[in-house]
């Protein structure tokens, strides 16, 4: 990363969204915004050869600051990874097909509270050792002294 591409980038986008860039992808890009999907992700392209290095010149800004792969739906995940050459909002592929499976789209819980834990009607299979302590003076029991 050339010197005058860092500070052209700090100049086009502003202190606040360079401080947010270099706090989430170590790296100051600045570019055309595409679109936005549901989540309130936005997408990025910058075509200029000279700024950007060929593969790396689309790029999306999460919404959340704990993010994972799974927040990006699919049309923009294949955009992003240069499966479909328009984004969603101006492909008529994906205007044209909704299928009728298709569900809203949600991210994967792992590792969260609304991760999915099955309910097991099995026993364990190791079960801890207690053990059985018996009265000391040989089961004799004395009742009031006596």
């Amino acid at each position: 990363m050339s010197l005058q591409r860092f500070v052209t980038n700090v100049i086009r986008t502003g202190p606040r969204y360079f401080f947010r860039q270099m706090l989430y992808h170590c790296d100051p890009k600045s570019g055309t915004f595409i679109g936005r999907d549901e989540f309130g992700n936005r997408y990025f392209q910058n075509l200029n050869a000279e700024e950007e290095v060929p593969g790396r010149h689309r790029w999306v800004d999460l919404n959340q600051d704990q993010y994972q792969i799974s927040q990006i739906p699919p049309e923009w995940h294949s955009w992003l990874n240069h499966i479909r050459e328009l984004p969603p909002p101006e492909d008529p592929i994906l205007k044209a097909c909704t299928p009728t499976w298709k569900q809203a789209h949600r991210e994967t819980l792992t590792g969260t509270r609304g991760a999915y834990k099955p309910y097991s009607t099995v026993g364990p299979k190791i079960i801890d050792w207690t053990p059985k302590v018996s009265a000391r003076g040989g089961g004799r029991e004395t009742v009031d002294g006596a």
